[in-house]
């Protein structure tokens, strides 16, 4: 599956939405018949996906690496994956009570070039993003 979601990071980091298409074209060849429904999906949500492609390659870095609801999944499931048993169901609450506040920690961390970021976020939501800068 590894290889996989390599080759699906290919499509999302083109450089452009045509380029994205040939290496959708090219997931294609290779996984159509292994997945034919990721290739389904992404065809049929095309439109909404390649909205994704007017952004410059700093916010589209931001909005596919900062999924935050499955970044904290991925964490709670990394604590858990090597115990099968906890002795109890306060056990398990505490192991995932400290790992919320280490992944809270990290939350905290800066974006490198968020200047740039916030810049180019200012003049493509100008309304939501000026209220906020002085």
């Amino acid at each position: 599956m590894k290889k996989v979601t390599a080759d699906l990071k290919l499509i999302y980091k083109a450089a452009t939405e045509e380029a994205a298409l040939v290496e959708l074209d090219r997931f294609e060849e290779i996984w159509g018949t292994k997945y034919p429904l990721i290739i389904q999906s992404w065809r049929k949500n095309w439109d909404e996906l390649a909205t994704f492609f007017k952004y410059p390659p700093e916010i589209r870095k931001l909005i596919y690496t900062t999924n935050i609801i499955d970044s904290y999944h991925r964490q709670l499931r990394k604590v858990t994956k090597g115990k099968s048993i906890f002795p109890s169901d306060e056990a398990l609450l505490k192991m995932l009570y400290l790992a919320t506040m280490d992944v809270v920690r990290k939350w905290t961390g800066r974006v490198q070039n968020w200047g740039q970021m916030l810049l180019q976020l200012s003049v493509f939501f100008p309304d939501r993003v000026g209220q906020h800068l002085r």
